[in-house]
């Protein structure tokens, strides 16, 4: 079903498209609703996105920044580059022909300036609304668990070969294993002698894969037995753990003023366009 906002038709088709975009993150964020529901809100949501974009289109086009030919140009060239075809560019803007596509884009970057235009105009963040933002959103400055960890690495490379490694590591895990220290052994063995192999604390993600494997499974103390990653050999020593923790506001202001600013801008565009809603003509047709 087609619908008309403040006079200007949009087909179904578009709206369609929206349902399809939201999908897979609307299902996976909703999938305790019946479906039946889901479906129907779904289908909302789409058509109220659909009609705020038509809305701010309008007013960008009515009240938006005059946008000169050369940028429209420019913005052409750049896109044509991405596409094979000219064709495949008109598809993807539905557009019939340069003039049209050109139109569409002259739009495009008027939304953008309107766009702008709305964030510049949101007022600056105060030091109380950082505070309340850090106090609403602690989780999401929370730092993964930690821990402290030193290795011993026999590198596998043009120097040494997979089974000179091997007997390498497997020589200082023999030593380990008989009562020398981690800490003595690691220096006569490691190509990672900084430090004596002692990486420092690390979270999830700062290390390869196949290392974190072992190394997150260990206990404060234990020494690993030897293990394979895509750099060479390995033993792996667990020092200490430290588990999930939120830092206190002043080690992470900046992190939490950049995205409290992003949140106050977001919330400034939806008031604009709660504002441009609640004033249109919106029938369906």
């Amino acid at each position: 079903m087609a619908i008309l906002v403040n006079g200007q038709r949009v087909e179904d088709r578009e709206i369609q498209e929206e349902v399809a975009r939201l999908r897979p993150s609307y299902e996976q964020a909703f999938a305790g609703l019946e479906a039946g529901a889901r479906e129907a809100q779904l289908l909302d949501w789409s058509k109220e996105n659909v009609i705020e974009r038509v809305l701010l289109r309008q007013e960008a086009k009515n009240s938006g920044p005059a946008v000169s030919a050369a940028d429209v140009d420019a913005a052409f060239a750049q896109l044509k580059e991405r596409y094979p075809k000219i064709e495949d560019l008109y598809k993807e803007l539905n557009a019939d022909g340069e003039e049209q596509a050109k139109a569409i884009i002259e739009l495009q970057i008027k939304v953008e300036h309107k766009i702008a235009e709305i964030y510049a105009k949101t007022p600056k963040l105060t030091d109380a609304e950082i505070a309340d933002y850090y106090e609403q959103n602690k989780e999401r400055f929370a730092s993964g668990e930690q821990i402290r960890v030193a290795h011993i690495v026999k590198y596998i490379n043009w120097q040494t070969d997979e089974a000179t490694a091997h007997e390498a590591v497997s020589q200082a895990y023999a030593e380990i294993a008989s009562g020398a220290a981690f800490e003595i052994v690691a220096p006569k063995y490691t190509d990672c002698a900084d430090r004596g192999g002692d990486l420092g604390y690390v979270v999830r993600g700062q290390l390869v894969e196949e290392f974190e494997d072992v190394v997150f499974n260990l206990n404060p103390g234990q020494v690993s037995d030897v293990f394979r990653t895509r750099f060479g050999f390995h033993i792996a020593k667990l020092y200490d753990r430290r588990p999930p923790a939120v830092p206190p506001l002043k080690e992470v202001k900046e992190q939490v003023a950049q995205q409290a600013a992003e949140h106050k801008r977001e919330q400034a565009l939806g008031e604009y366009l709660d504002s441009l809603r609640s004033k249109a003509k919106v029938e369906e047709v």
